[in-house]
């Protein structure tokens, strides 16, 4: 089940609380660019009405610098250990700004569209990337409940090259953003992978235990992480495209937080220090019946964890525990057997690769510069009961 959810988009990779929220500062005005979508009724596309909208980007592109200066909260993919020294402090200490949506973010809009630019050279900095949400109004996004419904847009994606998506997608997130900013500097991001990557969560910083990205010099991931459902309606590139919905326990907006002390730097399973990883391929012959994991560190041997899922034992993969897999999450549609469970395992079957892209594409660095002028651009965008967005052919 869908529940009303905010529409965003993104190119390059779219509760209130009860201490100190991130505040806004004073350095750039906030001014929503304009863009029209279609609300429509009756059949065939022919009964629709213009809803006068508005877009905002996402506040983890935002400048985030210290209250009533210049100096950077965040900086590349680290935080400012003065202003930032816990997550308290943070919130605290640093305000996020208003946007100038063309020419620091390269983000345009038409009446009816809106092109994000992948890569745009400011006069500060280099923005790579950027994501938007459609806005209902000057402080509300614009919430969409989708079963019994359709959402029909055009897209240009000629200058999409293998290693980017430009995606259209809805998550469950409050309406009204989070803390003081709100919707209107785009706050309260999140989504079904729980997303770590953002400077803020719940309208609090997310500074602590952050862990930069080793290939991307602009991102990291923090302990917490803002979870809600999500439906990818448009994942693509001019190679390959997915649809994909994403369910999540709530539907909507939750906070996770890493309490695990197995695996990480400083943990039992140190990442600070070169390990040793072994993986076993148990059987004969052809018959595959085990892969178990273990690390070796310091002379140590140390086993994989069990789950925490109650009814789930066993630290290593089986048909057994697969099974057992998919009666507690009571997977109706059970893939993996179907298609020959732990005996099928190979390579070289069809599915590990989609399109003529590389596998390995999407390093930050090598789409930087093979793709300056990388761009999507979405338009014409409708929403209305089933059949009412587009003439569909009967046999359809």
């Amino acid at each position: 089940m869908v529940s009303s959810s905010a529409l965003k988009a993104i190119t390059g990779f779219l509760y209130a609380s009860t201490v100190s929220a991130q505040a806004i500062g004073t350095q750039q005005s906030e001014t929503h660019p304009k863009m029209a979508w279609k609300r429509c009724t009756g059949k065939g596309g022919s009964s629709c009405t213009n809803v006068n909208g508005e877009v905002v980007i996402d506040a983890n592109w935002r400048w985030l610098h210290v209250k009533g200066g210049y100096a950077n909260c965040y900086d590349g993919n680290k935080w400012n250990a003065t202003a930032c020294p816990d997550n308290a402090s943070c919130t605290k200490n640093c305000e996020i700004e208003g946007a100038d949506y063309s020419s620091t973010y390269g983000i345009t809009t038409g009446s009816d569209s809106l092109t994000l630019k992948f890569i745009t050279k400011g006069q500060y900095a280099t923005n790579i990337g950027s994501r938007l949400y459609l806005m209902k109004d000057s402080s509300n996004y614009e919430m969409f409940k989708l079963i019994g419904n359709e959402f029909t847009f055009d897209v240009d994606l000629s200058q999409l090259p293998c290693g980017l998506n430009g995606a259209l997608y809805f998550v469950s997130m409050p309406q009204k953003g989070h803390g003081t900013p709100g919707a209107k500097y785009g706050t309260g991001y999140c989504d079904a992978q729980c997303a770590r990557d953002l400077k803020f969560v719940d309208g609090q910083a997310n500074a602590e235990g952050w862990q930069p990205s080793s290939n991307d010099p602009n991102a990291g991931v923090g302990k917490k992480g803002a979870c809600c459902a999500e439906m990818d309606v448009w994942e693509a590139n001019s190679i390959s495209t997915a649809l994909t919905p994403h369910s999540c326990q709530p539907e909507g907006y939750s906070v996770c937080e890493d309490t695990s002390y197995y695996y990480g730097k400083g943990m039992t399973v140190d990442t600070s220090k070169t390990m040793t990883v072994v993986t076993q391929f148990i059987g004969s012959g052809s018959n595959l019946q085990e892969i178990k994991r273990f690390y070796v560190q310091g002379g140590k041997v140390i086993a994989n964890p069990e789950p925490t899922i109650p009814g789930m034992t066993g630290n290593s993969l089986t048909q057994a525990w697969c099974d057992k897999e998919k009666e507690i999450f009571q997977e109706e549609i059970y893939p993996f057997n179907k298609f020959g469970g732990m005996a099928s395992m190979d390579p070289d079957k069809p599915g590990i690769a989609r399109g003529s892209c590389d596998t390995s594409s999407g390093v930050p660095s090598d789409v930087e510069s093979n793709s300056p002028n990388a761009q999507v651009k979405f338009s014409n965008i409708k929403f209305g009961p089933i059949g009412s967005t587009f003439a569909q052919p009967a046999s359809m």
